[in-house]
């Protein structure tokens, strides 16, 4: 068995990303006082909250929406490319974010924003996002700099949270992401390269493992099964893939019929104990249908007590199962040479 523990982690990290994963309880917390420190106005903007933002600096937006569903009383919309949906305006709250503040849709979307009169509040770590906004007199929400953008996930989530709240969508979490705090800690600590070696993290990194990995689940953990998806194809320079139920079971179930004779796929079952006994069944079937076919299939229960805890729980396991895949492919999780291509071979056109 392969052996995942601080030196194994070390020889492939070359810059230290295992410490940001670990880090996230603190940039929880620290998230929170940036958003006090910013001190937003409430909005009270009926159109809701559009969150526009790409890969790392998004998918807060998508965790966030996940954590409010069931609170939510007015729209939280994601705009994962340079347009703002037609009908976003002056009473629609806008949240710009982007890690670097260089990015070039998000930029896009700012401008749209202003355009069309909406509010709007901006969440960078510097860059040209940040000089507009404060040229243009929009809140900032200053990033600490240093992460990789999607290593900052817990500061996109929160800022998220709490523009939700101000945009009248729903109440503030604030209480629940402080009691968060010390639960991912005890998590991180469970499941990082100092954990026991048979922990759940590195059990699945290794069933991953030369596979091309399928990350489904319903209600809050399809939100986690996307940020899965993500690292891995980010951190373990894998193709990996997710599905929500129930769309699920009426379409990708059969691709699964002959899954064995194009490869090695595994399927991951990610679980949400508020998605209801129907949906519980559903992962329970449709495990069984396509078992044959996989190359594994797990099924990945979350831990906490309240529906923010449970997505916390889903994201650093899989951000860590990630990292130890990277570990196990020896592949430096820092690298995104292909991204750096793409936006190379944009701007030179």
């Amino acid at each position: 068995m392969a052996v995942l523990d601080r030196a194994a982690v070390a020889a492939v990290d070359s810059t230290g990303q295992a410490a940001d994963v670990l880090g996230l309880p603190d940039h929880l917390e620290d998230a929170l006082w940036r958003v006090e420190a910013a001190s937003l106005r409430p909005a009270d903007t009926p159109g809701g909250l559009v969150v526009a933002g790409m890969g790392g600096s998004g998918v807060g937006g998508a965790l966030a929406r996940a954590a409010l569903w069931p609170r939510l009383a007015r729209p939280l919309e994601l705009a994962r490319g340079p347009e703002l949906p037609a009908w976003a305006g002056s009473d629609t709250l806008v949240l710009c974010s982007s890690y670097s503040g260089g990015t070039e849709e998000t930029l896009a979307a700012y401008d749209a924003a202003g355009e069309a009169g909406a509010p709007r509040v901006v969440s960078a770590s510097g860059g040209e996002l940040a000089e507009r906004a404060r040229r243009d007199k929009v809140p900032v929400i200053p990033l600490p700099g240093g992460f990789q953008p999607r290593a900052a996930v817990g500061y996109s989530f929160v800022v998220a949270l709490e523009a939700a709240a101000v945009a009248g969508c729903a109440p503030s979490l604030r209480a629940e992401i402080e009691a968060a705090v010390p639960f991912a800690r005890a998590l991180a600590e469970e499941w990082g390269p100092d954990g026991d070696e048979d922990g759940e993290a590195k059990r699945l990194a290794r069933v991953l493992h030369e596979t091309v990995p399928v990350i489904a689940g319903p209600g809050v953990a399809a939100a986690a099964a996307y940020r899965w998806k993500c690292q891995l194809n980010e951190n373990a320079k894998v193709p990996a893939f997710w599905a929500e139920l129930p769309e699920a079971g009426h379409n990708e179930i059969v691709g699964w019929e002959d899954a064995a004779s194009f490869g090695r796929f595994a399927a991951v079952f990610l679980e949400d104990p508020d998605a209801g006994e129907r949906l519980a069944a559903r992962v329970e079937l449709t495990a069984g249908i396509i078992g044959g076919e996989a190359a594994a299939v797990e099924r990945v229960a979350p831990r906490g007590e309240t529906r923010l805890q449970r997505l916390v729980s889903h994201v650093l396991l899989g951000d860590l199962v990630s990292l130890y895949v990277a570990v196990l492919r020896g592949a430096d999780p820092l690298g995104i040479e292909p991204i750096d291509r793409l936006k190379a071979g944009l701007a030179a056109r």
